[in-house]
């Protein structure tokens, strides 16, 4: 009996264990045996979660880091909450970056390769979750020693939330001007080092100053043209005038400016600014194709209730016989107008678009072929599909 109450005991403990969530209140390291003197295997930082597989034995605990890691913490270290009064000891040779340094506000590293596949587990064939680019802040709470272990640049446990890569893809932010002489030094007849160091090097510029995007593309074009792959020129070329167009960006209040006045024609009916009548909207288009009510926590639309149409969706208010325009499928029926001198129709094509409005937009290597135009507490995301203006949608901030 007494064999049975001391395994339900355990049991309890482990489950206990495995429901809390358990955080590291300084930096500490993760220890291959329960001493400060053995090997270790990698940092973590202050507020690093870690999973408890231990009972605290002579003053350690046995623990999982987020990347899956095993090892050993001092239990001292170990604490169910984090608070302002948590004595923090700093270890000086951890590489990891602490928050609020203007580019994340936790600990963090940064991409420090070009394209870099972050994986839904650690291991090579598992998923891509996401595509990250040279100069991206990634957060991290635990930092293997090993270059080649994975780490987690998810921040969390969380299988909706971890990311994993090696650690030798992410470090200290790479400098522009330093990476620029990298590339002038590289031997000109060596297109496969210059198409690496020129990738990191655009990538990077699209991650700081609208200044450097320019001295950036200027060297990669020199390697795309040696190369001279026709898709490559052609996206290259388009990135090079959203470039001068950025380099001249508009301030806010110009843009507000610009696009004050702007409204729709939806069939040859002008709506007043975003808006028209329920009616209206029903007597042009008919009655929508499908009617559905979505959830609008924030407030953001007239109504929770959508019209949707081939040619546009809106958001109506059906008491009020209000209707608001949130997305319009550009064709030859339809066009935003700015003013007398300015309209996005059918005939518009994507380079046209960024030679003439390029000063105004926002722009992403990290989104091609999508655009925005600010508005007072919206903008207009402008897409484009094969050259062709293909939606605008008006965007709402929460």
């Amino acid at each position: 009996m007494k064999k049975y109450y001391f395994f339900a005991a355990l049991f309890c403990s482990i489950l206990l264990h495995s429901q809390e969530r358990y955080f590291l209140n300084s930096d500490t390291r993760l220890y291959t045996s329960p001493s400060t003197s053995a090997e270790f295997l990698g940092y973590f930082k202050y507020g690093a979660e870690v999973q408890l597989l231990s009972e605290n034995k002579n003053g350690w605990y046995k623990v999982k880091a987020d990347n899956l890691s095993e090892g050993f913490v001092p239990e001292k270290f170990v604490a169910t909450r984090l608070n302002s009064a948590d004595v923090k000891v700093r270890d000086n040779e951890n590489p990891l970056i602490e928050g609020n340094d203007n580019y994340y506000g936790s600990s963090h590293l940064f991409v420090i390769v070009a394209g870099l596949k972050a994986r839904a587990q650690p291991d090579k064939n598992s998923k891509i979750k996401e595509v990250l680019y040279t100069g991206d802040p990634v957060p991290i709470n635990y930092l293997p020693k090993n270059p080649e272990e994975w780490v987690n640049i998810g921040g969390n446990f969380s299988d909706e939330y971890a990311r994993f890569t090696l650690r030798k893809f992410v470090g200290k932010r790479p400098d522009f001007n330093t990476l620029l002489k990298d590339f002038d030094k590289l031997d000109p007849t060596n297109s496969t080092e210059r198409k690496t160091v020129g990738e990191r090097l655009v990538e990077l510029a699209w991650n700081s100053d609208n200044a450097t995007l320019s001295p950036a593309y200027q060297r990669y074009y020199e390697v795309v043209k040696q190369i001279n792959d026709p898709k490559l020129l052609a996206d290259t070329e388009l990135n090079i005038i959203i470039a001068k167009g950025l380099a001249k960006h508009k301030t806010p209040e110009q843009i507000l400016a610009f696009v004050k006045k702007s409204e729709f024609v939806l069939k040859g009916v002008k709506t007043k600014s975003l808006f028209l009548t329920q009616k209206d909207l029903v007597k042009v288009f008919g009655k929508p194709v499908k009617k559905a009510t979505i959830s609008d926590e924030c407030g953001l639309y007239l109504s929770d209730l959508f019209y949707y149409y081939p040619d546009l969706e809106a958001s109506v208010d059906e008491k009020q016989n209000q209707a608001e325009i949130t997305r319009v499928f550009i064709n030859e029926n339809n066009k935003l107008v700015f003013n007398a001198n300015a309209a996005l129709d059918h005939t518009v094509s994507e380079k046209a678009f960024i030679e003439k409005y390029g000063s105004y937009i926002g722009a992403s290597i990290k989104a091609p072929h999508l655009y925005s135009i600010q508005l007072e507490d919206s903008e207009f995301k402008i897409e484009f599909r094969d050259g062709k203006l293909f939606n605008i949608e008006i965007f709402f901030y929460c």
